[in-house]
């Protein structure tokens, strides 16, 4: 089949699996919805298939409300932890032979299926901002639903890997940075309180400010966490000084200190996964 035929089919082929996919959602339980989609996707063979499943999943959790969305949770404690029967097997035969081979296989055999629907769902078009949301959501729920910790265990894991270092780019923000991003950083201040265009300005524009994100390839326009850096001589006192817009600024090469006065994790989906050492360093 020629290249040009081939995309085209491939292309309709999406569209169709999508669009039976959604018929299922939007009902009076997409909870249930979500269920169905789940079994499939996880036994889905082909790619194109896995990538419509996981975009109509994802789509049924996002119409959730939050009692819906626990009953989600509670599904994936119940009904994806690993398979008994092979881990048994799996136990059973690195008893009788401790190789390394038989380790292997017992570590697989442990995994909890909800990290391959985790991956699986990771496939679909903004999967990983849909599966950081979804992460906060959760944690939302696990102080009344302690049980439920099982599953953030996996998401934990997860994001662990997939928000490594080696992935993370980190870019300066600047007053020429695009406007989505620069809203972001004033919604995301954490610390000290950025009160409009014009206080951000003074705390990006001048010589003696700087400002440092990361940002990871699926989710481009999100920093993650971000560090406010002003550049120094010596160390101050208070932070008070540095957010006052009436201070003076400071040449750059007159500075020998940089003050980290601000760091701000922006995704409450990503709590727990440490990247801000990096970002100091």
């Amino acid at each position: 089949m020629p290249f040009a035929r081939e995309t085209a089919f491939l292309a309709e082929l999406f569209q169709s699996i999508a669009g039976r996919s959604r018929r299922m959602i939007g009902g009076p339980d997409n909870r249930e919805a979500a269920e169905v989609l789940a079994r499939r996707l996880m036994s889905s063979q082909g790619e194109a298939s896995g990538v419509a499943l996981a975009e109509a999943l994802l789509d049924a959790y996002a119409a959730m409300h939050t009692p819906e969305q626990r009953q989600w949770f509670e599904t994936l404690a119940a009904n994806y932890g690993p398979d008994d029967a092979r881990l048994a097997e799996a136990a059973k035969a690195w008893l009788a032979d401790p190789t390394p081979h038989a380790a292997n296989a017992l570590h697989d055999a442990a995994e909890p299926r909800r990290q391959e629907l985790l991956r699986r769902l990771n496939l679909a078009p903004g999967g990983t901002a849909a599966l950081v949301e979804m992460r906060a959501a959760l944690l939302g729920l696990i102080p009344d639903h302690p049980d439920l910790r099982l599953v953030d265990a996996d998401f934990a894991h997860l994001f662990s890997s997939w928000f490594n270092r080696g992935f993370l780019l980190l870019r300066r923000i600047d007053w020429s940075s695009p406007a989505d991003v620069l809203e972001k950083i004033i919604r995301y201040e954490a610390v000290h309180e950025i009160n409009g265009f014009e206080d951000l300005r003074r705390r990006l524009v001048p010589p003696d400010r700087r400002c440092f994100a990361f940002f990871h390839p699926r989710m481009p326009d999100d920093p993650l966490i971000f560090v406010e850096v002003a550049l120094t001589r010596g160390t101050p006192a208070s932070i008070a000084p540095l957010i006052d817009n009436s201070q003076p600024f400071l040449d750059a090469e007159d500075a020998d200190t940089a003050v980290f006065y601000s760091i701000s994790n922006t995704q409450a989906g990503l709590r727990g996964i440490s990247f801000g050492n990096f970002l100091i360093k």
